[in-house]
């Protein structure tokens, strides 16, 4: 053992695999792991009283182990392997599924032709290292981004959209470590807005967030694909979602300019009005809210309503939920004179939640996150979803019909947003 630099990894016995690959993937070998049976967070604190001497014990015996060296995911890029596939396009996709390179879904081969095509839609260098991607801390160059958005189906005009999504995915405030590992059923969602929304043809109006159109389509799976095959979030390997949700398969929508009454996106983010920017935002899923109130105020009172349930994340750690709003809700808010900011205003006071409505270690843990923020907290306390009312986004997207989507966001996560370049 080297003096100063002994270390070893405490966790359930569900998560060593993952324990693992992170350590390598940090180029800090196969570190010793000190592992409880799981699970272990909801025990009572009696349990824990047990287990501790004993666990104790073993994180002591397991630190005169040493860690073997290893440079496996340390983040350096390097050129894609080329092999042999079956020429059979379903047998190669139950291959690269086999492989942990799919999505259970039927693939494109990324032959070096094609790759080479998709490359035309960049002037960046194929061996430009875009950034490296949690939890396996993977080198995502622009060669092994256009690699997954060749098998995803993707056009070469849009590669710099993915681009420019996949170094928003590695911006520290998004948290993709966490969002990758955790049992949550959280995904990486894009938002589209600005000019080339209308260039490349994305659907921002009905049917925004499902299937019919392929650049959303596309795009929305090829970012999947690079964080699963750059990052090494697996399915049931290191993405460790309990239930999952269909929106990991890929969500992507534009931003529905034309029917906002507001400044588009990118510019309240602070990017010029002829900018294109990608938004990043680690969606736990979508929740619609369909409301036929003709009063804006009354509608405020609904979503708010809606965004409450005690199981949010959002509330025990103050989050940054998303609610993007139906062209006709919208409109009632404006015709209310309510600008974005007012809008945002009114539903985080609107969407405060009873303390109470959590119970046993959930209130605890509530209270222990936001304590330093809202003070002690008692059952009665109405709780924001927020910490303030600009965390919370407001964007137009959709379709004709009375509805409205809430998009609750995995602890932690703040959405990131990077210009389009070339």
């Amino acid at each position: 053992m080297q003096r100063g630099r002994a270390a070893v990894v405490v966790c359930s016995d569900a998560f060593a695999g993952l324990a693992r690959a992170q350590s390598r993937g940090h180029a800090l070998g196969e570190l010793p792991l000190a592992q409880v049976a799981h699970p272990f967070g909801s025990l009572r604190p009696e349990a824990v009283a047990e287990l501790a001497p004993d666990l104790a014990d073993r994180i002591a015996r397991t630190l005169n182990g040493t860690g073997t060296p290893s440079t496996e995911g340390d983040g350096a890029p390097s050129a894609a392997e080329r092999i042999q596939v079956p020429a059979d396009p379903l047998a190669m996709g139950l291959d690269f599924t086999a492989r942990g390179w799919g999505d259970g879904l039927p693939l494109i081969a990324p032959t070096e032709d094609r790759v080479e095509r998709m490359l035309q839609g960049t002037r960046r260098a194929r061996s430009e290292l875009i950034g490296c991607l949690p939890p396996r801390n993977g080198a995502a160059t622009v060669e092994q981004v256009a690699i997954n958005a060749t098998m995803a189906g993707c056009l070469p005009g849009h590669l710099p959209v993915l681009l420019a999504a996949v170094e928003a995915a590695t911006r520290p405030s998004l948290r993709l470590a966490s969002l990758q590992t955790t049992t949550n059923p959280s995904t990486v969602a894009m938002v589209v807005s600005g000019p080339i929304v209308a260039d490349l043809g994305f659907n921002a109006s009905g049917n925004c967030m499902g299937p019919g159109n392929w650049t959303n389509a596309t795009l929305g799976r090829a970012l999947r694909l690079v964080l699963q095959n750059a990052g090494g979030g697996v399915a049931d390997g290191l993405d460790r979602a309990t239930h999952g949700q269909p929106a990991k398969f890929g969500l992507c929508f534009a931003e529905h300019q034309a029917a906002s009454p507001w400044p588009s996106l990118n510019i309240e983010r602070g990017f010029a009005p002829d900018a294109s920017v990608v938004t990043v935002v680690g969606a736990l899923g979508t929740w619609n809210m369909h409301s036929t109130v003709s009063d804006a105020r009354d509608l405020v009172a609904v979503i708010g309503d809606t965004m409450q349930y005690p199981a949010s994340s959002d509330y025990l750690h103050g989050g940054c939920p998303w609610v993007v709003l139906g062209p006709e809700h919208a409109a009632l808010m404006a015709t209310a004179g309510w600008d974005r900011a007012t809008v945002r205003e009114r539903i985080r006071e609107a969407s405060r939640m009873r303390a109470g409505r959590h119970r046993g270690s959930d209130l605890e843990r509530l209270r222990s996150a936001r304590r330093a923020e809202l003070g002690e907290i008692d059952e009665d306390r109405l709780v924001p979803i927020s910490v303030a009312a600009e965390d919370i986004t407001i964007v137009v997207a959709g379709g004709p019909g009375a509805h409205s989507v809430f998009m609750p966001v995995s602890a932690h996560s703040r959405s990131v947003s990077v210009a389009v370049a070339g």
